[in-house]
């Protein structure tokens, strides 16, 4: 039995995690983390029968009581770090889905599992869709080199662009410099300044490939990824209608992730 702590286990993923997790054979939730709606009942927050795990803040005590083995990590950019490297000095493995790591996050956290001979795992999409969106796109981007992202998330998330859509980015830039093949130069007259409340990137991170962020109420979590030929055009698009469509993905990688040797990063390293 894998023993799970959920931290952000009262938001909208946490709860989806908890729900899953408890679902799931072979693992048990047997510590939930919030700020918010501390003393409830873990499972009776996620909308399932109660768990007789209550939320609480205090991640630190949490661990010394429960001794989880794997801590699943869905909450803020500010607040990852402290949770997951008090997680590896535990040596518990740390399964991330909060986004927003930099990466000197990443070759910090990679070089603390290391350390402590265990696991670590982060993915900016745990839908196995998203995944093979990703693969498919860096499979056509040695054939179309030009190409733009549309990301298009619900209004209350933090970081732009998307994980998923700067990881895209990269593989695509990977792929065409394998196959080398490059897009056409883009006109650089007559470009009018990013407003200052525009959304998007076009930077070394993104490979030089274009990102065009959308945060509206009504999305969960949405990409295409527009190729453009001669005469012709290719688009993929992946779409997360609820946020159980990342759970697979996740039950996966706390499966696998004590079967790691330092931080591994991206679903499809697990499939």
């Amino acid at each position: 039995m894998i023993k799970v702590a959920v931290c952000g286990a009262a938001g909208r993923m946490g709860r989806e995690v908890v729900a899953a997790i408890a679902a799931a054979d072979g693992m048990e939730v047997v510590a939930a983390i919030d700020h918010h709606q501390i003393g409830e009942d873990a499972g009776t927050v996620a909308g399932i029968s109660a768990l007789s795990v209550l939320i609480e803040n205090d991640l630190e005590a949490a661990i010394g009581r429960t001794l989880p083995q794997v801590l699943v990590d869905f909450t803020l950019p500010a607040s990852v770090m402290a949770n997951v490297e008090l997680a590896i000095a535990f040596g518990i493995s740390p399964v991330i889905g909060t986004t927003g790591l930099s990466r000197e996050n990443l070759h910090k956290l990679d070089k603390q599992a290391r350390m402590k001979e265990i696991g670590a795992f982060v993915a900016p999409n745990f839908a196995i869709g998203a995944v093979l969106m990703m693969q498919f796109a860096a499979q056509a981007a040695k054939y179309l080199p030009d190409v733009e992202i549309i990301e298009l998330h619900h209004e209350k998330k933090l970081d732009s662009p998307s994980g998923t859509a700067l990881l895209t980015a990269q593989k695509i830039a990977h792929a065409r410099t394998e196959a080398g093949a490059s897009p056409r130069p883009l006109p650089t007259e007559g470009l009018i300044e990013k407003a200052a409340h525009a959304r998007g990137a076009r930077e070394d991170v993104t490979g030089d490939v274009p990102i065009h962020s959308v945060r509206l109420p009504g999305f969960v979590a949405h990409q295409e990824v527009i190729f453009g030929g001669t005469d012709e055009v290719l688009t993929l698009r992946h779409d997360s209608m609820h946020r159980r469509s990342f759970m697979p993905g996740v039950v996966l990688a706390v499966r696998k992730v004590r079967q790691l040797n330092g931080l591994v990063i991206g679903l499809e390293n697990l499939l």
